[in-house]
């Protein structure tokens, strides 16, 4: 029944009307009475604290005090400005109140030397504290009210505020929603889970999420209602990978067969490790089934992905099928390009690369090689999209550093042939497990989670600006060595030319601690042309220059094993994920490497975290974690998807846990019941349908 009166629109609620109900539609996105039922909270105030005048701080939020008020002036104050001062009292000490408007009227309204229970947030003047325009109600009117404990504090906006919409007025608008619906509200999960879990009923939770009388009622609520919007986002990921699985065939790639042989036992350049080892064997198993793959491969910056990519291609070429790899950059793009030829030169197999810049007459050749198949290996940027690039059989598609390409594109590869490709996206931006689950619940996750043997960790150290003298004659005692150093400055989008004059001013000091014809400098920046990026980041990398100077272009990249130090100017401007993207430019060596991260003495208690996670440690996965705690995570997957999982009680970072039980029993039931046609998981199915009908989150998954 109550599923109707939920679609009621929301100017029918007693004491909203039409126009605050354009208001609440337009601010808060409420439309109807269920969108009003599930507009939580986003902190509580605990009313059942009163406080002593004697025992106020500045930094506590709201408090209420229990006292009278003895006396009332006005005091002008500047042009023309009066304020209100009342002088309120309890046994312990004596405060102001003040208001600044309303004067006449709430002059009027205060009774003297009543015992009544102020509310509102303190600060003190000297030793007195005073409270602006407080809550004022009347002892015998106090102990009567229906409210709870706890009060509910809801997000709002600036245009509600000041079209009277304030906090008691949603307040309100709550109790009126209970009372017309009586909280008669359907329940949304199986019988058999709610007892397993020892959850609360979905009415009590919406009631006490709302109402709450006391701390660990509250927190049954939310439990509640996490659990139940976390278990749904995992239902629906996990039913999208089975139906994917099961409904989009993929070829079977069923030999390992020569190329991949031969090249496992006679040209490996080094050992793999044992977690490359497991990741070939999951990729192995995928492309064998007769399923499409879909697998995300993470691995640290440096973990030898490349050659997992190229093994995987070989299998796919031991099935007769041609492979591509799409990388962000032409930069990248030639560099695996390098990187794939060099290793597997022994093999005689036909590698080409395609970029914007790829000339016309070389381009035909591509395109022909491609369509007769004797092109086996196509490496290149987004002009593998193109409609001109047509495979005779298009078996793995390799997709480097995911966060920089959306779906759309990603769809188009899946084009490229009559039966989709596998799939396997590889990214060195480590992703918290927490937000994998949820991001890329329908795709299968691999891990690179250990370093190639010979590789040193790299250092990290923190120096504020004072120590720039150190730090610069520990940069000639490199360079003596013969090494090559990266200097960084922040790019901020906002002003470009405040960037450019920060680098170009670095680039001028460093110019002159570092003359020619001793030393040489190389410049990289956002404003180059192609071209002359290119031909500085060649120089660079054949070793005729010394110093790198550059703006975060380089983040995404190139390969310079001689390159040990690099040195991060204003590093307090950087993420963590970008830090760590960051220091990843060196080590690539055998040499021992240092990352120094350059701030001023002003940091925030942000910053400090992250200077100190950086020195700390440099598993990539820790820090991501780290900097979701930070950021939240809105920003992780770089603009395409931010704001998918549009929340409306769970927190993926501070909710992992929930997150993974969620996933657990999702899991576990869909197992046993894919379709959930078994009678106690009518429910399920129900709820399911219903939430797969609201547009939401489900259609930006890949």
């Amino acid at each position: 029944m109550q599923q109707n009166l939920l679609e009621t629109p929301i100017e029918y609620l007693k004491g909203v009307g039409p126009n605050r109900g354009t208001l609440l539609r337009k601010e808060l996105g409420i439309h109807k009475y269920g969108h009003l039922l599930n507009f939580f909270p986003n902190r509580y105030i605990d009313r059942t604290r009163y406080y002593k005048i004697n025992e106020l701080q500045n930094n506590i939020a709201e408090v209420q005090i229990i006292g009278k008020i003895i006396n009332i002036k006005t005091v002008e104050f500047g042009k023309n400005q009066k304020r209100l001062v009342a002088t309120f009292v309890d046994d312990t000490g004596q405060m102001e109140l003040v208001w600044f408007q309303g004067h006449k009227w709430i002059r009027e309204s205060l009774k003297l030397n009543e015992m009544c229970v102020i509310f509102g947030k303190c600060t003190s003047f000297g030793n007195t504290f005073n409270m602006a325009h407080p809550e004022i109600e009347l002892m015998s009117e106090h102990q009567q009210s229906l409210r709870s404990a706890m009060q509910p504090v809801y997000p709002s906006t600036e245009t509600l505020a000041n079209r009277g919409i304030s906090n008691r007025v949603i307040n309100k608008m709550m109790q009126q929603l209970f009372v017309e619906t009586q909280a008669k509200f359907d329940e949304t999960l199986p019988d058999y889970l709610i007892a397993e879990l020892k959850l609360i009923p979905k009415n009590a939770a919406l009631f006490n999420i709302h109402f709450p009388k006391s701390a660990e009622v509250l927190a049954k609520a939310q439990y509640r209602l996490k659990f139940e919007e976390l278990f749904y986002i995992q239902l629906q990921l996990i039913t999208k990978n089975l139906i994917r699985k099961h409904k989009i065939k993929g070829h079977p790639f069923t030999k390992v067969g020569e190329y991949f042989n031969n090249f496992y036992q006679n040209h490996l350049p080094f050992e793999l490790t044992n977690a490359q080892k497991r990741v070939i064997k999951e990729i192995r198993i995928d492309m064998g089934s007769n399923a499409q793959m879909n697998r995300l491969l993470q691995g640290d910056v440096g973990s030898g992905k490349t050659i997992v990519a190229l093994m995987s291609m070989l299998i796919a070429l031991d099935n007769g099928f041609q492979s591509c790899l799409m990388a962000p950059t032409e930069i990248l793009a030639n560099q695996h390009f390098n990187g794939l030829s060099e290793l597997a030169k022994e093999l005689n197999i036909n590698i080409k690369i395609l970029t914007g810049s790829t000339k016309i007459a070389n381009r035909r050749i591509i395109h022909e090689e491609l369509e007769n198949g004797s092109l086996h290996i196509l490496i290149g940027t987004h002009a593998l999209l193109e409609d001109k690039v047509k495979f005779q059989n298009l078996g793995l598609a390799v997709i480097d550093e995911q966060h920089r390409f959306g779906v759309e594109q990603r769809s188009k590869l899946w084009k490229k042939n009559e039966i989709p490709p596998h799939v396997l996206v590889m990214t060195a931006t480590p992703i918290p497990r927490t937000l994998a689950m949820s991001l890329y619940g329908d795709l299968d996750i691999s891990v690179i989670d250990e370093l190639p043997p010979g590789r040193k960790p790299i250092q990290t150290v923190h120096r504020f600006d004072s120590n720039r003298l150190k730090v610069w004659k520990f940069i000639r005692d490199e360079i003596a060595i013969g090494r090559q150093i990266y200097i960084v400055y922040p790019l901020i989008e906002e002003s470009k030319t405040m960037d450019l004059k920060d680098l170009m001013d670095g680039y001028e000091s460093i110019s002159r601690d570092f003359p020619l014809p001793q030393y040489a400098i190389s410049i990289l920046h956002g404003k180059m042309k192609p071209a002359d990026k290119d031909a500085e980041m060649k120089r660079f990398a054949e070793g005729k220059t010394n110093i790198m100077v550059a703006t975060t272009v380089i983040e995404v990249g190139v390969n310079i094993p001689n390159a040990s130090v690099m040195i991060i100017e204003n590093a307090e401007r950087f993420g963590l994920s970008q830090l760590h993207q960051l220091r990843g430019r060196v080590g690539r060596g055998a040499e021992q490497s240092y990352c120094i991260l350059m701030t001023s003495h002003k940091l925030s208690a942000d910053g400090k975290t992250r200077m100190e996670t950086m020195t700390r440690t440099n598993d990539g996965f820790e820090i991501a974690e780290v900097d979701l705690k930070l950021r939240g995570p809105g920003d992780l997957m770089g603009t395409q998807q931010s704001g998918v999982l549009n929340l409306q009680i769970a927190d993926i970072v501070r909710d992992r846990d929930i997150l993974a039980l969620a996933r657990n029993y999702a899991l576990k039931i869909l197992k046993d019941d894919a379709p959930m046609q078994k009678p106690e998981n009518a429910v399920l199915r129900a709820t399911y349908i219903e939430l797969t009908k609201k547009k939401n989150i489900w259609n930006y998954i890949s």
